[in-house]
Order: structure tokens, then sequence, then C-alpha cells
């Protein structure tokens, strides 16, 4: 897979057509060479994610999605510019996490350098890496995109963010989220099969996450309902209440006022109940106080 799908770029769903090899940077903000935030072992994914050596996290810089609430949002609107990196530079990076004991390798919104991931992958694994690898998306993918990391890709980490179009356009510029997530979900779980977890860790499979917004628990519903009417057990479900009101949302407008508050105890729990209702087994719910800050890790280019 080489650079001449960075040029009239359609690797996401915008379809913006930017030359990003020829440095302009599309809807991603992105031009064609990878900048990493950072690579270190992380611990606050899901349990058979995480495990107890953590995951070896890479976070690209820029985003295809770019939601207002963004917990990312310093390197999903560039304001971090993190490192260049090429894809040899990427395989260090893996084989450099795996020997801290990660489970895995997680690559966090790499959408828009899929040729790079590719290349990458195709190389660690060509020189011995046996760990999975995970593909952490917001889901907002192409089925064509999706099909490129087949064989590539072990485990699919993809958000469903909304079932609602008008929240999904007025939060993310993206009223088309709903059908194109659902149908990028499916061919992943066509690639992955059932989930497998061995020794408390996954080897394979597919965990949708979504992410409760405080004052939209009935869109959550929507949501997760599509989720489980879709896929039933084919896929874990994670229910996350980690939300947290970054600054730049405080100065937002009214459209958003329920942004700027913590997600509370029974919304939480209201949407919980609810996929119990449904039927809904194979999932992850959170406990306690995530709506920390100390949740979202120091982009300060560590093992880049």
């Amino acid at each position: 897979m080489g650079m001449d799908l960075y040029k009239k770029c359609s690797l996401c769903p915008r379809n913006c057509g930017v030359d990003r090899t020829a440095g302009n940077r599309g809807y991603c903000g992105e031009d064609s060479v990878p900048r990493v935030a950072r690579a270190a072992l992380h611990y606050w994914e899901e349990p058979c994610i995480s495990g107890k050596n953590g995951s070896g996290t890479v976070f690209f810089c820029g985003c295809s999605l770019k939601c207002v609430y963004c917990q990312n949002y310093c390197i999903a609107k560039g304001e971090v510019k993190g490192k260049p990196v090429d894809s040899q530079r990427l395989c260090q990076i893996y084989f450099e996490l795996k020997e801290k004991g990660a489970h895995n390798i997680n690559l966090v919104t790499a959408t828009h350098f899929t040729p790079h991931v590719v290349e990458s992958v195709k190389l660690a694994k060509s020189r011995g890496l046996d760990i999975p690898i995970v593909y952490n998306t917001s889901g907002y993918e192409t089925v064509e995109n999706i099909k490129r990391l087949d064989g590539v890709v072990d485990i699919y980490l993809p958000d469903f963010k909304y079932q609602d179009t008008d929240i999904a356009a007025r939060y993310s510029n993206a009223p088309d989220y709903p059908q194109i997530a659902l149908n990028a979900i499916k061919e992943m779980v066509k690639q992955t099969g059932k989930p497998v977890i061995e020794d408390g860790i996954m080897k394979k499979g597919v965990i949708v996450r979504h992410l409760v917004l405080p004052g939209h628990i009935k869109a959550s519903k929507s949501a997760i309902e599509a989720i489980y009417n879709s896929f039933g057990d084919d896929v874990y479900i994670s229910i996350m209440k980690q939300y947290t009101p970054m600054q730049h949302i405080m100065s937002f407008g009214d459209d958003f006022r329920s942004l700027k508050r913590t997600l509370t105890r029974g919304e939480y729990k209201s949407v919980v109940d609810h996929a119990a209702k449904l039927g809904v087994v194979n999932g992850f719910v959170q406990y306690g106080d995530n709506a920390k800050e100390s949740f979202i890790p120091a982009f300060d280019c560590e093992g880049v």
C-alpha cells in the first residue's frame, strides 16, 4: 500500500480529496507524514486490553471526526504537534513497547495514516512481532479503509458515538455517522469473528465503545440498542462514563450546555440498566469516579 492513497485523499468518510503528499492538510489536519504524540503503556483501557502490564498505545496526531467535546482535543486539533515518524520508526516503537511488557499494540486514531499503519505492522510481523494489533478508532470509517486492514489488525476498538443524526451533526459535523459507523463495524466483525479472550487478555475480536454524554441518556440508549440489535453477542459493548468537560468547551454557547458538566451516577445507571434489559451480556461498565483529566495522558512525545 503506497503513498498514492494520500493523493486526492479519501481514506476517511470526509473524502476531502486533498493531495496530502504535497504538504497539504486534509480535514484531519495532517499531511502524509505521520505524527505521534505519545507511545507508552496505557492502563485505562478495558481490562482485557490493558491487562496487568498495560496496552502499548500509540497516539497519532490529527483526527477525521473532531468531536467538539474531544477528550484528546489537543492532539486531535493539532495544538500538540507530536513528532514525525516513518514506517521504520513505527515498527521500532512497536518492539520497544513489547519489550516493556505490552499485551498488544494499540493504534489510536490512525485512520488518516492507514498506509503507514499497514506498512509498519506488516514489517513488524515479518520481524517476529507476535502480540495483537489493536485499531482504536472513532468508528467514522469507510468500509474500504477497514478492508485495507484485513489481516493486519487483530482487535478492533471502535466507538459508536451516535444513533441520532442531529446530535452527530451538532457535535461532530457528521450527520452520516450512524450508518457509516455501523457499516464499518460490520466489516470489522466479519474480519475478526467472535471475540477470543485467553487468560483475561483479548487476542481477537471487536469491542464497541459508547461514551455516555451528560444530558443525552435517551440518545445513549438508542445507540446501545443499535449496536446490540446489529451484532448481538458477536461484539463486546463497553459503556463508558469517563466524559470530562474540557476547558475549551466552557466558552461554547447554550447548544452545548449539557457538555459543561460531568455525567451523574443516575444517568449512567439508567443507560447500564437499559443495556441489561436488552440482554447485553458481553459488556464492560465503569465504576467509581472516571471523569478526571488524570485519565487523559500527557501528550509529551514519550516513547516517540
